[in-house]
């Protein structure tokens, strides 16, 4: 890390975001600014006329949008992030490296913040981090603690007027929580005072690489906080210094669950939390459905413990958590009694979960699923196609377009008709409609009363628009 600028260093120069309304990127430049940077950026969806109100809310916050043309970078004095993930083909990076300006990734960026604040709680796994992470922010703030968050979703606690896309707060110096990922590999930047490591399963990378990832994760944590009813995870545990485990499932688990005290609903549930470190019971009310949000839920409170909020504060601090855009997010029921959700199931952890939440309750299940992308449609194609066939039933209905596409030199060789393909060998019934736009006609005319329509996929933010206008032809 000496070979990134200090804090101090950093602030003091002006930022240039490329990509800045991404959902990686756009807490960090919130954060920034907050602080006290001069924040400006450019964006592929702010020239293609994506999403409006998302760039008129940061213009309205002072940030600088420049067109992705490479005309907003002018300074070698400009530190410049952008994603791994960015080509250097981007007229922005082609005019940083003639300008010789400092260029960050946004996970150097968000590691240098978090390793120099007072204490870094970070959430990891493959599946689950930003609803951790926003439940952990909120138990944190809600107990009077002032941290400082930085998620790649938006948390409902915090949305203002001023502030519709809250997916970071800026706290205090003295506690930071993020998630971080392992999807690139820069969870190897971070050094946690409390690292929480949720599950271990397939995404973007093989399962030995992550087991060495989150392995190493945990020995660089000063707690770290494992999910005892994920195998993967737990087998980790050796790794640990010194350990929270949390479960529902899992009998020896520190925070837990008293069997038998589950009470679940379409949209909430309780449960009666133990802490077995002394034997108390708390009774926990949490706004959101499905058994992996009270895991989450779990997760939240151990690390919370972790840095030295007691369980009882944590648990009621939760029955006020107002959930995440894009998780789950029921958009409205019509009067035929046909509910649209939003939701960023893309992995086949993700959306089992969505799944079975969605199965656990009465009514036919019609899924619409966009990829998120032609590589991890490769890396995860089988997977995904396994976790359709086996959460849908028969009634069901299942129909996949386009993956996500914004430009660049990805082989589009294979997409959504293989993973149809794929269904239908494993037994299940699937369609694939190419675009966007006869999908939504398609959905309006099999839809029928009682259905639940979900609407799935990441990296994209107008599948939230798709849905709010499938609802109001629904309705």
């Amino acid at each position: 890390m000496s070979d990134f600028p200090s804090p101090d260093e950093l602030f003091a120069r002006p930022f240039f975001f490329v990509g800045i309304g991404g959902s990686g990127m756009l807490p960090l430049a919130q954060i920034l600014k907050g602080r006290g940077a001069k924040v400006g950026g450019s964006d592929r969806s702010f020239d293609q006329g994506r999403t409006p109100e998302k760039f008129a809310a940061l213009e309205q916050q002072g940030f600088e949008l420049h067109p992705q043309d490479g005309s907003g970078v002018v300074s070698g004095n400009q530190i410049v992030v952008a994603s791994a993930a960015i080509e250097d083909s981007v007229p922005e990076i082609g005019r940083a490296n003639e300008l010789d300006c400092l260029r960050l990734t946004r996970a150097e960026l968000n590691s240098i913040l978090f390793n120099t604040s007072g204490a870094g709680l970070a959430v990891a796994g493959t599946s689950g981090k930003s609803t951790v992470t926003g439940m952990l922010g909120w138990i944190l703030e809600a107990t009077g603690r002032e941290p400082t968050i930085m998620n790649g979703a938006v948390m409902k606690n915090f949305v203002s007027p001023e502030r519709p896309f809250a997916s970071a707060v800026v706290g205090g110096n003295s506690l930071y929580v993020s998630e971080v990922d392992e999807s690139d590999g820069s969870i190897a930047l971070y050094r946690p005072a409390v690292g929480v490591l949720l599950n271990v399963s397939l995404d973007h990378k093989s399962m030995d690489e992550l087991r060495q990832l989150f392995g190493d994760y945990l020995s660089r944590s000063r707690i770290s906080v494992i999910n005892a009813d994920d195998e993967e995870a737990l087998a980790l545990l050796p790794h640990a210094k010194e350990a929270i485990t949390f479960g529902i499932e899992q009998e020896k688990a520190q925070i837990g669950i008293i069997p038998g005290s589950i009470a679940e609903g379409p949209v909430r549930q309780a449960a009666m939390v133990i802490d077995r470190h002394d034997g108390s019971e708390h009774p926990l009310r949490l706004n959101m459905p499905g058994r992996h949000n009270l895991s989450n839920a779990l997760a939240a409170i151990a690390g919370a413990a972790a840095a030295g909020i007691p369980v009882s504060a944590a648990v009621e601090a939760l029955e006020g958590f107002e959930g995440l855009a894009r998780r789950f997010d029921i958009v409205g029921t019509n009067h035929a009694a046909i509910t649209v959700i939003d939701d960023f199931g893309h992995n086949p952890e993700k959306c089992a979960a969505t799944l079975r939440t969605l199965r656990a309750h009465p009514g036919r299940v019609v899924a619409f699923f966009q990829p998120h992308g032609y590589g991890p449609l490769r890396q995860m194609g089988a997977e995904l196609a396994q976790t359709f066939a086996t959460e849908l039933i028969e009634e069901d209905r299942l129909i996949l377009c386009d993956p996500v596409y914004f430009g660049g030199t990805v082989d589009r060789s294979e997409g959504s008709e293989r993973i149809v393909r794929l269904v239908e060998d494993a037994g299940g019934h699937a369609e694939y409609i190419p675009s966007r736009k006869a999908v939504e006609d398609r959905l309006v005319n099999v839809a029928r009363p009682g259905d639940r329509i979900v609407v799935m996929g990441a990296r994209d933010d107008t599948l939230s628009e798709f849905a709010r206008r499938l609802f109001e032809r629904l309705s």
